[in-house]
C-alpha cells in the first residue's frame, strides 16, 4: 500500500568548489620550471527531478537534508580536480517547488524527467598557472573554491488528475472510485474516512482513459482551513472537470441543493478559477428506497437553478455508465477547445 504525503520541507546544499593548486614544474634538467598548478573541480549541483514511479513526498519526511559532494582540489602538472556529480532528488510528477523563506515558486514539475537546479555547485578555484605574469613568473598563490549554495525548499504535491470527485464526508467518493476503476481505496463509515486522495484510471471508448481522484471530504469553511480543507482544495487546481457527488439519502438529513451551493462557494472562495471549471452533478445512493422516492422532486429543484443531474448508485453501479459518458463528452469538448 502506498502512503500519500503531499507536503514536505527539505534543506539542500550544493558542493563547494575544489581549491586551485600551487605547484611548479620540477624536472631533472628544468630546475626553475614555471607554475603548473591545476584548477579545482566545480562542486556538485543539487537537482530535483520529477519521476513517474514516485507517488508521494513521504520519503522526504524521513530524509530532509541533501548535500552534494565538493569538487576535487587541483594538483600539480596542470591536473584539474574532478567536478562533483549532481545530487538528484526524485519527486512525483505534479510537485510544486517553492523557496521556503519567500514562498516564491521556483518551478512546477508536470512532466516525467523534468528537472530544476535547486542549488548550483561552487566554482572550482584556479591554480597558480593562471597568475603567471611578466612581473611575477612564479606566483605562489591560487584561488580557493567558491562556497556552495544553501537553501530551504518547500515541496507541494498537486495531483495530476483529469477528474476530481468532490463532496461532503461519506458522500461515497471512495466507493465510486472503486466502482469505475481498478483502485481499491479503504472505505469505512465515519467523517473524514479518506485523509488522502485516491487515484483511479477509468477506461472508456475502446482504449481511451482518464484519471480520476476523489478529493477528501470538504466541509463548510474548507477554504479557510476547516477540516484540512485548504490542503485538499489545492488538488483540484489542475483538474479538468469536477464531479459533485451529492448524497441524497434522507438519512443524512441534509439538503442536496444546499450542499451543492456550499461546495461551489468553497471552490470560489479558494480560487475563482475553480468554479469556472466544467462541473457534473451526480446524485448518489439511489439504491436506498427513500432516496429514490424523493429523486423526482430533487431533480426539479436542481433544474430550477439550471443544473443537470446524473442519479447514480456507487454501490450497485446504476447510472455509472451515463456518468462516464458525460465525463468523456466534457473531456472531448475541452480537448477540441484547447486544440483551436
Amino acid at each position: 500500500m502506498i502512503r500519500f504525503m503531499d507536503e514536505a520541507k527539505i534543506y539542500v546544499r550544493s558542493g563547494m568548489g575544489g581549491k586551485g593548486c600551487v605547484s611548479f614544474r620540477r624536472e631533472k634538467f628544468v630546475p626553475r620550471g614555471g607554475p603548473d598548478g591545476g584548477d579545482g573541480g566545480n562542486g556538485g549541483d543539487v537537482v530535483i527531478k520529477a519521476m513517474a514511479n514516485k507517488y508521494s513526498l513521504l520519503d522526504h519526511r524521513y530524509k530532509q537534508h541533501y548535500r552534494a559532494k565538493n569538487g576535487q582540489h587541483g594538483r600539480g602538472k596542470n591536473q584539474h580536480g574532478k567536478t562533483a556529480p549532481s545530487l538528484t532528488i526524485p519527486v512525483p510528477i505534479g510537485t510544486v517547488v517553492k523557496n521556503y523563506e519567500t514562498d516564491e515558486i521556483m518551478g512546477d514539475l508536470t512532466l516525467d524527467g523534468q528537472e530544476i537546479v535547486l542549488a548550483r555547485g561552487g566554482r572550482g578555484g584556479r591554480g597558480n598557472s593562471h597568475f603567471k605574469t611578466s612581473v611575477n613568473r612564479a606566483p605562489k598563490y591560487a584561488e580557493q573554491g567558491e562556497e556552495g549554495e544553501e537553501k530551504t525548499i518547500k515541496l507541494e504535491l498537486k495531483l495530476l488528475a483529469d477528474i476530481s470527485v468532490i463532496g461532503f464526508p461519506n458522500a461515497g467518493k471512495s466507493t465510486l472510485i472503486s466502482k469505475i476503476s481498478a483502485a481499491r481505496p479503504k472505505i469505512a463509515d465515519y467523517p473524514f474516512t479518506t485523509l488522502t486522495p485516491n487515484l483511479g484510471v477509468v477506461s472508456y471508448d475502446e482504449g481511451k482513459t482518464f484519471v480520476v481522484a476523489d478529493v477528501p471530504g470538504l466541509i463548510k469553511g474548507a477554504h479557510a482551513g476547516a477540516g484540512l480543507g485548504v490542503r485538499f482544495l489545492k488538488h483540484i487546481e489542475r483538474t479538468k472537470v469536477i464531479i459533485h457527488l451529492i448524497d441524497i439519502s434522507p438519512l443524512t438529513k441534509r439538503d442536496p441543493v444546499e450542499d451543492y451551493k456550499i461546495l461551489n462557494n468553497e471552490l470560489e472562495a479558494y480560487s475563482p478559477d475553480l468554479k469556472k471549471k466544467p462541473q457534473i452533478v451526480a446524485l448518489n445512493k439511489i439504491d436506498i428506497k427513500e432516496a429514490n422516492e424523493g429523486l423526482v422532486e430533487i431533480r426539479k429543484r436542481f433544474k430550477k437553478i439550471g443544473v443537470e443531474v446524473f442519479p447514480i448508485s456507487a454501490v450497485t453501479g446504476e447510472g455509472i455508465n451515463e456518468l462516464i459518458r458525460e465525463v468523456a463528452r466534457q473531456l472531448k469538448v475541452l480537448e477540441a477547445r484547447n486544440s483551436m
